[in-house]
């Protein structure tokens, strides 16, 4: 005789553990990372131990607009009807457990476990059965009982399915305070390789574009976000960051991530080979010379294959091109070509401003000393008082 021993909600949620833990959710993905489990008996852990153990592998360190928070990252279900080739929660993938809570369960589980100061902040997302609009409303839903009933004003990131209906994307933004979408793909044919049940416009672009109208209209609060998965179809570089450009200057996200692909065994990619994670770190670069430095993509240097190069960081590979001859003087440049040289940000650029209304800067300490994480990096590429800098700071100066 078959049957089956029913999960009570903490259970399920336990068991789901750290199924969305490959999925980045804050402001510093590269930093995000499950807590590690501590036993006081490694050899038998009691069974209270083992649940933390299950617990800790779904809370991230998420860096929120309000500062990093432990954050539950979770799922509505592991079920789904979609067929995503890269994805472990894939229809037909019959080594992943199917587990599934409603509404009411989650907001409990997730209540009883922020109560107890283990996390503050939740990341909801969820596999797909019975259509997108289903599956929305049970993510909505509980986000609706957390706010209205559980009366928590903490920080919550949900997942805008694929093919949501306007209003719920809406309702999902005025409950939370960020919302994502992932475009996996940089184009409709790169999509089709990855997801063949997925629509790119009609299905994901058009929902990134309704959240900036919503938030621009309706001055809702949530940001939003997207995602793509990277090498796994033959997409470039210079496609990603393309599109990531248009969806900062239409669509007004927040950040564009950028997950490396790396194989998942039973599914059709199993057997693809992974991507290098530099390739991911140089993309987030790029990226943000995009949405923060006042870059365009044709800025960037792609090679002949429309990738960047892995050896370098994108904003040093165009400076090593354009400044090594022709260097920028600190004392005159403007804040956007200030932004251009390798070592200096957004707030090291205000910092020269700044400064220099103080007094001329006519050495490479003066950086250090009102900022500049990295005025050795600087050096190359500038111009102080008309003369290049000495490469080497002298002792005592920072």
């Amino acid at each position: 005789m078959n049957f089956s021993i029913a999960l009570d909600p903490m259970q399920k949620l336990l068991s789901i553990g750290g199924a969305t833990g490959f999925e980045p959710a804050g402001d510093a993905p590269h930093e995000e990372g499950t807590r590690p489990a501590c036993f006081t008996s490694p050899a038998r852990p009691s069974r209270q131990e083992r649940n933390l153990a299950a617990l800790q592998r779904s809370v991230s360190q998420v860096m929120t607009p309000t500062g990093p928070k432990p954050v539950l990252k979770t799922m509505m279900t592991t079920a789904c009807e979609r067929n995503c080739f890269y994805c472990p929660f894939r229809a037909g993938r019959s080594s992943m457990e199917r587990i599934t809570l409603q509404p009411d369960e989650m907001a409990q589980g997730f209540s009883r476990i922020q109560k107890a100061g283990l996390v503050d902040g939740l990341f909801l997302s969820s596999g797909i059965i019975g259509g997108s609009p289903r599956a929305q409303d049970k993510i909505i839903e509980t986000a609706d009982i957390l706010r209205t009933k559980e009366k928590y004003r903490g920080y919550i990131h949900l997942k805008i399915m694929p093919g949501a209906e306007k209003e719920q994307v809406r309702r999902a933004m005025q409950l939370a305070d960020r919302v994502s979408l992932n475009l996996e793909g940089a184009t409709e044919e790169r999509l089709r390789l990855l997801a063949p049940k997925k629509d790119f416009w009609d299905e994901l672009v058009q929902r990134l574009l309704w959240m900036e109208e919503i938030r621009r209209n309706e001055r809702v609060r949530a940001s939003s976000v997207t995602q793509f998965v990277v090498g796994a179809v033959g997409d470039t570089d210079l496609e990603l960051l393309a599109l990531s450009e248009k969806l900062y200057r239409q669509a007004k996200i927040s950040r564009a991530y950028y997950s490396a692909f790396h194989p998942i065994s039973d599914t059709p990619f199993s057997d693809r080979m992974p991507v290098v994670p530099k390739r991911e770190h140089r993309l987030y670069q790029a990226s943000f010379l995009l949405r923060d430095y006042g870059w365009g993509v044709e800025d960037l240097g792609f090679g002949a294959d429309q990738n960047l190069r892995l050896d370098v960081d994108p904003k040093q590979a165009w400076a090593d091109i354009h400044l090594r001859d022709a260097p920028i003087e600190i004392n005159r440049a403007d804040r956007l070509t200030l932004l251009r040289i390798p070592g200096i940000g957004p707030v090291s650029a205000d910092r020269i401003l700044a400064a220099r209304g103080r007094g001329a800067l006519s050495a490479l300490f003066h950086l250090g000393q009102i900022g500049v994480p990295s005025p050795q990096k600087t050096a190359p590429y500038i111009l102080l008082n008309g003369q290049r800098p000495e490469h080497q700071m002298a002792l005592g100066f920072g």
